[in-house]
């Protein structure tokens, strides 16, 4: 009936009881495990402490709305396909959805067949991605994970990062998105004091403005409607370890309010609570000029300061090409061993068309279209890896040394 292993959780969330009575019998007689709710915050509960496979719910409802519902559960788990459902269905509806992450879009009044179908469907899709996400949750939650390079700036980077790790003062990490600011987060931790303790990675862009105080604070039961029961904020949790706000720059003013208080005072206070004492070092991460935003009355200055302490600026690929080599036969060893290829390294041609094209790039977005991935998915039976693109019968200019064309020894001729 489905393609998950176990029987799958579908979540109902709508306003109208009389909706989420027939959508559970629906369900139920498809051997689905079914779980409602009234709210935008009853739903977020239940999906923080019940593993839910697919979410219906519906686009109008008080308080908070279908779509900002939809942005917290793609921000908190954003494994769970979510279906949209209307009175009020329009093309423009449709395409908002989609465009914020929604699997499918139905409308009211709803019938039995396209909602089992709908349903089939956001649980044949959970399946296909499954074993894809279990690898990015691995690659991503793996705390030993090497900061791959030499380049002389990468190597300056991570001296500041490891005097920065022996103190308890904040740092922030400067750089472009997916130049690698968690990983110089991790490090950090990995080489402080309280390394033996959790390090807690908050991405601030990632949740909605109408959740953020209560991710990062916590709330107490009844604080506002759907507040079942008290919930520990990302401070609490991180207390005498580690919190990482990546994209702080993200924060509304009357956010930054509180979180300057933590850093001054040591006290948080979790919505409809009262203040109480946490432990925490600080690192934050942006890509946007702070001292430009609080020129424009976007951040606070106070703040500003207060997380400046020790600035490290994280480089991005295109000022260290000398390390592509060295991340190719990283990420060339992690895709081999996914797809289960004998592949053991990269022809010469390949490596020269790598180090001509990989400029731009971040390592991020040069991991995810990088030919490691390509020639791993492609190669049956071969050792050496060829480019994605032939590149092994087009040959270099005259003058230039095929070996690498990275760093000083490799400069490519003004006559190529």
């Amino acid at each position: 009936m489905t393609s998950t292993a176990r029987t799958p959780t579908i979540l109902v969330v709508d306003d109208e009881p009389s909706i989420l009575d027939a959508l559970q019998k629906v369900l139920a007689k498809e051997n689905m495990s079914v779980r409602t709710a009234s709210s935008g915050q009853q739903a977020l509960d239940i999906l923080r402490n019940v593993p839910v496979q697919v979410m219906i719910t519906d686009l109008r409802m008080p308080g908070m709305t279908g779509e900002d519902l939809l942005k917290a559960v793609k921000a908190l788990t954003p494994e769970v396909e979510v279906i949209m459902m209307t009175a009020y269905g329009t093309v423009e509806n449709a395409v908002g959805a989609m465009k914020l992450g929604a699997y499918d879009f139905i409308s009211k009044p709803l019938k039995r067949a396209a909602i089992i179908a709908a349903v089939q469907k956001a649980l044949d899709k959970h399946a296909l991605v499954a074993e894809n996400r279990e690898l990015k949750a691995q690659l991503a939650a793996a705390t030993n994970r090497p900061i791959v390079g030499n380049s002389q700036v990468l190597r300056a980077a991570l001296d500041m990062a490891r005097q920065a790790a022996g103190s308890s003062a904040t740092v922030l990490l400067l750089g472009e998105s997916g130049t690698g600011k968690e990983l110089f987060a991790r490090y950090i931790q990995q080489h402080s004091p309280r390394a033996a303790r959790p390090l807690v990675p908050t991405n601030c862009a990632a949740l909605p403005e109408s959740i953020l105080e209560s991710e990062l604070f916590g709330h107490e039961k009844g604080a506002f409607t759907g507040a079942v029961r008290a919930r520990e904020g990302r401070f609490l949790e991180a207390h005498t370890g580690t919190l990482f706000l990546d994209e702080i720059g993200e924060i509304p003013l009357h956010i930054q309010v509180k979180l300057l208080r933590a850093l001054q005072e040591g006290e948080i206070e979790p919505v409809g609570g009262r203040l109480s004492k946490v432990d925490v070092r600080l690192i934050c991460a942006t890509n946007r000029d702070l001292s430009e935003e609080v020129k424009a009355g976007r951040f606070r200055e106070d703040l500003f300061y207060r997380i400046n302490v020790i600035p490290i600026r994280v480089p991005p690929l295109r000022d260290r090409l000398e390390d592509v080599p060295l991340l190719a036969d990283h990420f060339l060893r992690i895709f081999a061993g996914k797809h289960g290829k004998p592949v053991s390294g990269f022809t010469e041609a390949a490596l020269y068309r790598m180090g001509n094209t990989a400029g731009p790039a971040t390592c991020a977005r040069w991991r995810t279209r990088s030919s490691a991935r390509s020639c791993c998915a492609a190669a049956a039976s071969s050792t050496r890896a060829t480019s994605r693109r032939s590149c092994a019968t087009r040959r270099p200019a005259m003058g230039v040394r095929s070996h690498s064309p990275w760093g000083p020894r490799w400069r490519r001729s003004s006559a190529g």
